[in-house]
């Protein structure tokens, strides 16, 4: 049978899925394909017969993958082809075979145009490949997807569109024998380690066959660390020289650079890691060496990559000890519990303000009620010598005495009508001239009268003392 004849008999296999619409059996490995076409193989003397009888006249998918399983961060080819009867006014819409854990690259010239015979027509069509690469260990599992196809109607109607199913593919990553404690794991088939110190601008404080060592402060140099890798993508490359904290020296870094080649060699491209050091005071180190182990595929064993460790010196006075970095952390903690703290005090305020306040106002109140806000109000007239206001706050303290109404007290009531005489009576015995500044005196007389007696009065009533029960005489006797 000849190859021809099998691909078309697998085709017509395809085809027929197609139109029954049937999807295929899920995780389809390359040994699957593989029993397949030795399927097709036992019939080879009836397939050409078959294919002519069976010429499909639905788009043909044909999925090909030379291998299921590679070690990881090596490609995997899969292909998909894509045939009609007629032409295709549009490319088809690919799947993307994305998945986690899987490295999908198309390489270069990946889509090319075809042409197969198929039953006694000659069909055209698309075909483009995909490297797939397992990032780790186990298996990847790639979920089924479609692949939509237009094409020319042959009987020369509006152009047709059909959704060909791809069926489930299940990558594996295995590691090689010999290779299990590698962390991270890198297989290529070439590695190299370069570390260049270059001095910054002039330089002039550092030696110039010993780049780095020697300087003065304000001198700085350059460090550019570079590992690149053939058969495998250098994105599987870690962090190739951590931070390294030098007596003297700032260190200030540039973000990575990884660029990826593909050629006829297969993947590669290099990482590279650049670090400006500014000498700022003197002192002296070194940075540490830095070694990658790696495993050798063609050699089928386990290598070492080396840097050697790089000297560093700055001549001059250590520089200032700079101030200790803040911890945010810290300082993160403690603002959180204050933020706590104050709005545990908000919502305790808002469930205790209402009765806090109507407590406060109470008393208050209460304080305003008393006998003793009544006279110390009383006080401040009889000191103030204020005739309109004696009389109201007099009687509202009197009111609010527990005992007997000190109003009624002989010694206040001589002084209250001592007060009126000498406010707005005549002298005892005096003619209606009489000097204005004996009046004054009188009226002084009688404040000074009042004021004695009434804490007297006020001590009586406490005491349950009584008085008479006659009505107080007038203020102005005349």
């Amino acid at each position: 049978m000849s190859l021809r004849a099998s691909r078309l008999v697998v085709a017509a296999v395809l085809a027929a899925s197609a139109v029954s619409g049937s999807a295929a059996a899920q995780g389809r490995s390359a040994e699957q394909i593989e029993a397949n076409r030795e399927a097709v193989a036992r019939g080879a003397d009836s397939a050409p017969a078959a294919a002519a009888e069976t010429a499909p006249t639905r788009p043909i998918l044909r999925l090909d993958l030379d291998a299921a399983e590679a070690v990881p961060g090596q490609p995997l080819t899969l292909r998909l082809t894509v045939l009609v009867p007629t032409f295709m006014p549009r490319p088809p819409d690919w799947p993307d075979f994305e998945a986690p854990n899987l490295l999908v690259r198309l390489p270069g010239r990946a889509t090319s145009p075809v042409s197969e015979r198929v039953g006694a027509e000659t069909w055209s069509g698309v075909s483009r490949r995909w490297r797939i690469a397992p990032m780790i260990p186990g298996d990847i599992p790639v979920p089924a997807q479609e692949v939509r196809v237009t094409w020319s109607d042959p009987d020369g109607g509006e152009d047709l569109t059909a959704d060909l199913p791809v069926d489930a593919v299940t990558f594996r990553g295995v590691v090689p024998e010999g290779a299990e404690g590698l962390d991270p794991f890198i297989a290529a088939s070439g590695l190299r380690l370069e570390r260049l110190v270059e001095p910054a601008g002039d330089a002039a404080g550092a030696d110039p066959d010993a780049p780095g060592q020697g300087m003065a402060p304000g001198d700085s140099v350059t460090v550019t660390l570079t590992a690149t890798v053939e058969g495998v993508s250098p994105i599987f490359l870690p962090t190739l020289a951590p931070p390294a904290a030098i007596p003297g020296l700032a260190a200030y870094p540039d973000p990575p650079q990884v660029s990826e080649t593909d050629g006829r060699d297969g993947p590669g491209g290099a990482r590279v890691e650049r670090m400006s050091l500014v000498a700022e005071g003197g002192g002296a180190g070194e940075l540490p060496a830095v070694t990658l182990r790696w495993f050798d595929l063609d050699a089928g064993e386990v290598r070492e990559a080396t840097v050697p460790a790089v000297p560093l010196s700055v001549d001059g006075p250590p520089a200032r000890a700079a101030a200790a970095p803040r911890d945010w952390a810290s300082l993160a903690v403690r603002g959180a519990a204050a933020l706590a703290g104050l709005a545990l005090l908000v919502g305790l305020a808002r469930l205790a303000g209402p009765p806090l306040g109507r407590s406060l106002a109470a008393r208050r109140a209460g304080r305003l009620a008393s006998e003793a806000h009544a006279w110390a109000g009383l006080r401040r007239v009889v000191a103030a010598r204020d005739h309109a206001a004696l009389r109201p706050v007099l009687d509202l303290w009197a009111g609010r005495v527990a005992g007997a109404d000190p109003r009624r007290d002989p010694a206040v009531s001589a002084a209250l009508l001592q007060l009126g005489a000498a406010r707005y009576g005549a002298a005892e015995g005096g003619a209606k001239g009489r000097a204005k500044g004996g009046a004054e005196e009188a009226e002084a007389a009688a404040w000074a009268a009042l004021a004695a007696a009434l804490p007297a009065a006020r001590r009586q009533g406490r005491d349950g003392g009584g008085g008479d029960a006659a009505a107080l005489p007038p203020l102005n006797p005349v």
